[in-house]
């Protein structure tokens, strides 16, 4: 009908194919249309029975049902909805499709193939890989090529034992598919754990994280669909969920069981957040002093609050600084955030403090401290604010560094740290490229084993530490430095 090429549903009860729900809702018109009783001609009871519910994405492969309004799992006795995505994966590599399948495969593999590195004067191939982008999906895509290069969080997903949640009936296959499994049991650890495996193997071609955007839009109902969403909110969404799971178990062995096994992960952690301590904890949770004092009489108030991540403003004078290289004025620093982040700030008429001793609220400063600092840590850019009627982006550049982030004059107690462990080292970058947070693109940058890569959904190319600097950084993925062996503290 409009000839949308996005999401393409077709109907298992007559096979007429339309734009999906998220795109402009012609399915969803086949489907009211066949609500409108047979005028012409008798209705039988086989006739009342057709109803057109049903679709199918063609491009992964779900089923949607629309009296049901729900992502559904089940199938047939006979498995014919199995049997309909069998034919469309040998639809899609036939040979009706093949030129349009090799020109597919060609766009992914291109940048790969022709990005060739010389070590020691011999040429090798690339040994990362791309991610489908499965319909605006590459908020998601940033995120996880961003956590997959943080070394310590990836490899202990990497090395949990796999989830077993075949039944008797198909526990001779090899191939696991979240789909033939009930609500109850879908596993975002074993799909992230799949997705991370995946990456880094040296495929030339890009991966589909099919399987866990399925189970993304099954226990995460804000990312449903196929709008664009913040790689912020995904990220943060993600690692509650995946530290939630993983205070339950797998195969019958205990998580804490698994943490204690990583003496790295377990040691000195403090942190923790809605429970027990988890990987999530103990890579990102760090500890604020959050300060409060009334002007009035002076009393003081403490609360530590745990997080995973900072926001941090940008300051409000450096807002029309758009580039590096643009004259005038003075630069913004992600020092200058983290300073206006952590500045003593008076509170406004609208946040006033209520003070216990003078028994109502009052006029009163608040100030952050660090108390404990993370082993990554995670800075988000509020490059989204809201106006009157919708959200803006100040697309302000903020200069950051690579290597060598001190910390140490935020901490509440800088007199007990080590010389190194206030120092972070850049190792990821996520990038929001367009104007608004409902729209425009996500790619991110990240560093791998002494190289920076850049990671544009299936596209992975090599780049230098020049064009990661002057990227517009959205989110920011520090790394601490781990003190040199045999170095003791002064």
């Amino acid at each position: 009908v409009c000839r949308s090429n996005k999401s393409p549903w077709v109907c298992l009860t007559c096979s007429s194919v339309h734009c999906g729900r998220y795109v402009n809702g012609h399915a969803k018109k086949h489907y009211e249309d066949a609500q409108i009783p047979m005028t012409n001609h008798k209705k039988t009871e086989k006739q009342e029975k057709v109803q057109h519910t049903v679709c199918m994405d063609c491009s992964s492969y779900s089923t949607y049902c629309y009296r049901c309004d729900d992502f559904v799992v089940n199938d047939t006795k006979l498995g014919l909805v199995q049997k309909v995505r069998e034919h469309l994966q040998n639809l899609e590599n036939s040979a009706f499709t093949s030129d349009r399948h090799r020109k597919r495969k060609l766009l992914e593999n291109s940048s790969l193939n022709s990005k060739l590195l010389k070590v020691n004067g011999n040429t090798t191939a690339l040994c990362a890989t791309g991610l489908r982008n499965l319909g605006n999906t590459c908020f998601m895509n940033a995120i996880l090529q961003s956590l997959s290069n943080i070394q310590q969080f990836c490899c202990y997903f990497k090395e949990l034992p796999a989830v077993e949640l075949r039944n008797g009936k198909t526990a001779g296959r090899r191939t696991y598919h979240t789909r033939s499994q009930g609500d109850n049991n879908v596993s975002l650890v074993e799909e992230f754990r799949k997705t991370l495996c995946a990456l880094w193997q040296g495929s030339q071609t890009a991966f589909s994280p099919e399987s866990l955007f399925y189970v993304v839009w099954k226990i995460m109902p804000n990312f449903r669909g196929y709008q664009q969403q913040d790689a912020h909110e995904f990220m943060r969404y993600l690692l509650d969920h995946l530290h939630l799971e993983l205070q339950g178990g797998f195969n019958g062995v205990s998580r804490s069981v698994i943490l204690q096994e990583n003496s790295n992960l377990s040691g000195s952690n403090k942190c923790c957040i809605n429970g027990a301590s988890t990987v999530v904890t103990a890579i990102f949770g760090g500890i604020l002093q959050n300060e409060v004092n009334c002007l009035i009489c002076g009393t003081e108030s403490r609360k530590f609050d745990p997080f995973l991540d900072l926001s941090l403003d940008i300051p409000s004078q450096f807002r029309n600084k758009r580039t590096k290289n643009q004259e005038g004025g003075p630069m913004c620093t992600l020092r200058d955030c983290l300073r206006s982040f952590t500045d003593l700030e008076e509170l406004d008429e609208t946040e006033l403090y209520m003070c216990h001793k003078c028994k109502k609220k009052q006029k009163s400063t608040k100030k952050f401290w660090i108390q404990k600092l993370p082993k990554v840590l995670c800075l988000h850019l509020k490059r989204f604010h809201w106006t009157a009627y919708l959200r803006n982006k100040v697309d302000t550049y903020v200069e950051f560094p690579l290597r060598g982030l001190d910390m140490k004059c935020y901490l509440l107690e800088p007199e007990n740290s080590g010389p190194e462990s206030c120092l972070y080292d850049l190792v990821a970058v996520v990038v929001h490229h367009g104007s608004g947070v409902g729209s425009g693109h996500y790619t991110a940058y990240a560093a791998h084993e002494g190289r920076w890569f850049h990671f544009n959904d299936s596209t992975v190319t090599l780049t230098d530490e020049e064009t990661v600097g002057k990227a517009k950084a959205y989110i920011l993925f520090y790394v601490e430095r781990q003190a040199k062996p045999g170095a003791e503290k002064l």
